[in-house]
């Protein structure tokens, strides 16, 4: 019983939420009303008390009220563990408060800056990123690109074993004729399984032929340096794999396929210096204004 009078009560304080985030009595009789706020108890464990104001922000106006006293429900058994184990921290070591407090309140400034920083950086990140800078920086950096894995540009293609034309298939795969390349696109729209045809696009090669024959290859490298145009089957498919072009582990990265990491390194760069000149800037901005004293020891 106890049990269920306490789900529903979770159940009420969730769809509370929807209206008002603690209820407020106005004292009347003066133009400006004052609030004063009635605690409504949710948890207790020893003297720590959980109220419904503590509740406020825990869930989204737009959840639907089950789910809301779904919410409700963990962050109280949760509050509760952690009382607990403090509750039983407290008895079975002596903690020195002072430093504990000095931990809390610079655990909580550090989340504070922390928000202002991102806040800040957020406003004044400029995400545009040249090609000339993602090149500067590559050439600049080509030893931190070195490849952990085979990757290859080129054609792959699977078809069932009775699609039609799979001589003409093969011979279109291995033209490099605009007018073939896009007889090879309509043949694939209309019978391929699945097919790759960005050739520009380097791609992992243990991706490429995850489910596939290909995949019992023992000696990668090799087969990579050895294989331009490569055919195998199964029961039911025929797999065409075209190697255009490839590069193996250890080799330095091809510039397109680290193309998107160097943009996002060139932006982390960039919100870290913002994030810096802020500190510096807050800090002359309080010295040429005297906001704060340093006094002598």
């Amino acid at each position: 019983m106890k049990n269920k009078f306490f789900t529903i009560l979770l159940f009420l304080i969730s769809i509370n939420f929807w209206g008002c985030d603690y209820i407020n009595l106005k004292k009347l009789g003066s133009e400006e009303q004052t609030v004063e706020e009635v605690k409504i108890p949710v948890a207790k464990v020893g003297n720590s008390m959980l109220y419904q104001k503590d509740l406020t922000g825990i869930v989204a106006k737009d959840i639907n009220p089950k789910d809301s006293a779904n919410l409700v429900n963990r962050y109280v058994n949760s509050w509760i563990k952690k009382q607990l184990l403090i509750s039983e921290a407290s008895e079975k070591i002596n903690f020195d408060q002072a430093s504990i407090e000095r931990k809390v309140l610079d655990y909580r400034y550090a989340l504070m800056v922390h928000e202002y920083k991102k806040y800040h950086v957020d406003n004044n990140l400029d995400t545009m990123v040249t090609n000339q800078e993602i090149m500067d920086y590559y050439q600049n950096n080509k030893d931190n690109f070195e490849l952990k894995q085979n990757i290859i540009r080129g054609y792959f293609i699977t078809v069932t074993k009775d699609a039609p034309k799979i001589d003409q298939l093969k011979k279109l795969i291995n033209s490099d004729k605009p007018d073939d390349f896009k007889e090879l696109k309509s043949y694939c729209f209309r019978f391929a399984e699945t097919y790759f045809l960005e050739d520009s696009v380097w791609i992992n090669f243990d991706e490429a032929i995850r489910n596939t024959p290909f995949v019992g290859v023992t000696n990668k490298v090799d087969f990579l340096r050895s294989n331009k145009f490569v055919e195998d089957s199964n029961e039911e498919n025929l797999y065409f794999l075209r190697i255009k072009e490839y590069k193996i582990s250890d080799q330095i990265s091809p510039l397109e396929f680290v193309k998107n990491d160097i943009k996002q390194i060139i932006l982390n760069k960039r919100k870290v210096a913002i994030a810096n000149r802020l500190e510096e800037e807050v800090f002359e901005n309080a010295k040429s204004s005297n906001k704060y004293e340093i006094y002598n020891q």
